[in-house]
C-alpha cells in the first residue's frame, strides 16, 4: 500500500499548499463569498486526504481498498477542484460539477462502511 500512502501524502501536501495560497494569495483578489467557497474546497480536500491515509494504513483489514481510494480521490478532484476553479474564475456554473464530487465522497464512505473484513478483529 506504499502507493496509496504516497497518494494520501501528495493529496495532503497539495491541500496544505492550496490552503496557504487561499489564505495568503486570494484574500485581496476574490470576494469574501468566493473565499469561503475556496475554503470549503480546502476543508474537504484535507479531510479526505487524511481519510485516504487511514484507508491505506488499515488496508489489510479492508476489502475494496482501491475502489475506496479511487472514490475519495475522484471526490477531491471533482468536489474541491470545482470549488477551487469557481472561486478563482468566478464562473459559478462550475458549481454544477461539485455534487458529482460529493456523490463520489458519499460512495467512498458507503463502500468503507461495508469494507471491514470479517476476520478484521483478529488482526492487531
Amino acid at each position: 500500500m506504499t502507493k496509496l500512502i504516497r497518494l494520501a501524502a501528495l493529496l495532503g501536501f497539495s491541500g496544505v499548499a492550496l490552503g496557504a495560497f487561499g489564505a495568503h494569495g486570494l484574500r485581496a483578489r476574490v470576494s469574501p463569498a468566493m473565499l469561503e467557497v475556496y475554503r470549503t474546497g480546502v476543508l474537504y480536500h484535507l479531510l479526505h486526504a487524511l481519510v485516504l491515509l487511514g484507508v491505506a494504513l488499515g488496508a489489510r483489514r479492508l476489502r475494496r481498498v482501491r475502489a475506496i481510494a479511487a472514490l475519495f480521490t475522484v471526490g477531491i478532484v471533482l468536489f474541491s477542484g470545482s470549488l477551487y476553479a469557481m472561486a478563482l474564475t468566478g464562473i459559478t456554473v462550475l458549481g454544477a460539477i461539485t455534487p458529482l464530487g460529493g456523490l463520489a465522497f458519499l460512495a467512498g464512505w458507503a463502500l468503507l462502511f461495508f469494507a471491514p473484513r470479517d476476520d478484521a478483529s483478529s488482526v492487531p
